[in-house]
């Protein structure tokens, strides 16, 4: 019983492969058929056993062996290549000939193309199994349907092709209507096996859509939105290729799949190539959506490009910039680009500089403003604000001052903005100088002298209520000018005017948002009314998916 069930699996699995290398060879020759073949010469280039029907021969006798027997006997030899109008059978050749062969090829020849249409009219000779077509067909189709059909013949060594393609309107008119009259009987006997097939695929595709459709158990099968909808996808296909499988297989027309599958197959490599980048940006959006680098409402910089994130679509990722503007990023970039996500981490530095003058304690200075810093409530305790010297110039020395902040509870700008202010108050406030740049020039004596003229007449002139345009300051080491004196008192009286008008301004109405540091409350409103907003485009970004 065991050997019995072997011989029986063994027999299948070859009857499966030999059906699997039919269907490839008639994949591969389906170009032939489509240049118009007949179906005998498609099963005999790919070397399979036919036979034709047997047509009565009115010359041949009773005791006459048919080609069918001789073709259960021997191979039939494969379509030999055309070259010039010469066919040429491959099969070996008599060395002595007899005219009774030659007389007995004439005969059956005449008698198959006697019962073709198209081929009556063709006459045939043959000499020393060398058969010579003559004649008319309507076309080159007939013609060539002639020459295969006597090279099948075992003792035919050679056909010279003469015939002549009348190429008639009116036969291939004839010929093509009688087919398609054929196909039209066909297929009206078939219309109630094809509704059954196209009821088959109609009900397979359904339920496969249905099945499809279940969101909250393809959710609950991957987490991940975007992989959740990817599998209910290909589910769908798959169902609509079994149920196109079965309405095929019904009617008989499996070869049909194998030439859809090889044409989809071609057409998806040059779409491939068309829609390259669109393929691209929906692999990163997979990657993206498993991988989650940020999250709704994350302030993200993508390459320069900074903003909130609205959320991650199939195609792009959505911020709205600090400006209030929509931005779209198509996802490879942002699969492939720099991301700086602020929100990720709260704690943010901000930094600014500030020059003292050269005379003054870079360190005391340092101090004075790191206590005035400290004072203000959004600077966090740890890490400590710190600064450092950066760099001396000819006139001033440069401090760079270094503040943390959370930003998630801190608008970053207004921070910074509201430190510089109360560092440069407080050093002022203590007697340190925020010099402007110095440039010294060097004069000749005569020039000198000259200028110093100039200056004397500008000093009568201010005596007598003159306005001076000029002040010239003496480079003497040791030398004080008077006029050094007055301006500096000016200055002082300068900056006190200045600050008693901010403090008057500072005290009015609405004061207290341009001292705030608060976050902008207008732009995290429109962030929520984007997400709030619903879109035809699933939202790939999730709290529930595990983030990187």
């Amino acid at each position: 019983m065991a050997a019995y069930l072997d011989r029986l699996m063994t027999r299948k699995f070859l009857t499966v492969w030999g059906q699997l290398l039919l269907l490839l060879s008639l994949v591969f020759t389906l170009p032939a058929y489509a240049a118009g073949e007949d179906i005998a010469s498609v099963t005999t280039a790919l070397g399979i056993e036919s036979t034709l029907e047997e047509v009565p021969n009115p010359v041949a006798t009773e005791g006459e062996t048919s080609v069918e027997a001789d073709s259960q006997s021997l191979p039939p030899p494969a379509d030999p290549p055309v070259i010039s109008g010469e066919s040429t059978n491959n099969a070996q050749i008599e060395t002595t000939p007899t005219p009774l062969k030659d007389n007995d090829i004439r005969q059956r020849i005449n008698g198959i193309f006697s019962e073709i249409e198209g081929l009556q009219a063709v006459s045939v000779s043959v000499t020393q199994g060398v058969v010579t077509l003559a004649g008319e067909t309507p076309n080159e189709k007939k013609a060539q349907q002639a020459i295969n059909l006597t090279n099948r013949l075992t003792d035919v060594v050679t056909v010279e092709d003469n015939i002549n393609r009348t190429l008639d309107v009116q036969d291939n008119v004839t010929t093509v209507y009688q087919g398609l009259k054929a196909q039209v009987k066909n297929l009206v006997k078939a219309v109630p096996l094809l509704l059954v097939g196209i009821v088959i695929f109609g009900l397979v595709t359904w339920f496969g859509s249905w099945f499809s459709n279940r969101k909250k158990m393809w959710q609950r099968l991957t987490p991940n939105p975007f992989v959740a909808e990817l599998l209910a996808q290909t589910v769908k296909v798959i169902f609509i290729i079994f149920g196109l499988i079965l309405a095929l297989s019904l009617i008989g027309a499996e070869t049909i799949l194998g030439t859809l599958l090889g044409g989809a197959g071609v057409i998806g490599i040059a779409v491939g190539f068309a829609v390259k980048d669109t393929i691209e940006n929906y692999i990163a959006s997979l990657m993206l959506s498993i991988r989650q680098p940020f999250r709704a409402r994350d302030q993200i910089v993508i390459n320069g490009q900074e903003g909130i994130v609205v959320r991650l679509t199939s195609r792009a990722t959505i911020l709205m910039t600090l400006d209030g503007n929509q931005l779209r990023i198509p996802n490879a970039e942002v699969f492939k680009g720099t991301i700086l996500n602020y929100t990720k981490n709260p704690e943010r530095r901000f930094t600014f500089e500030l020059g003292v003058d050269a005379n003054d304690d870079p360190l005391a200075a340092i101090k004075v403003g790191i206590d005035a810093i400290c004072q203000l409530d959004f600077v966090l305790d740890e890490p400590k604000a710190i600064a450092v010297i950066t760099n001396v110039g000819d006139s001033n020395i440069i401090l760079e001052f270094q503040i943390w902040v959370d930003q998630s509870e801190t608008d970053f700008a207004k921070a910074r903005s509201i430190a510089i202010r109360e560092t440069k108050h407080a050093l002022e406030n203590e007697g340190f100088s925020l010099p402007e740049p110095i440039y010294r020039l060097r004069f000749n004596d005569e020039l000198e002298k000259a200028l110093e003229h100039l200056q004397g007449n500008n000093r009568s002139n201010q005596a007598n209520g003159t306005n001076a345009d000029m002040t010239i300051t003496p480079t003497t080491p040791g030398s004080i000018d008077i006029n050094e004196v007055d301006n500096s008192s000016a200055d002082d009286k300068d900056k006190k005017q200045a600050k008693a008008r901010a403090k008057y301004i500072l005290q009015g109405r609405n004061a207290e948002e341009v001292l705030s540091a608060r976050p902008d409350e207008k732009l995290m409103e429109k962030v929520e009314q984007e997400i709030a907003e619903n879109s035809d485009e699933t939202d790939l970004l999730s709290n529930n998916s595990p983030q990187e």
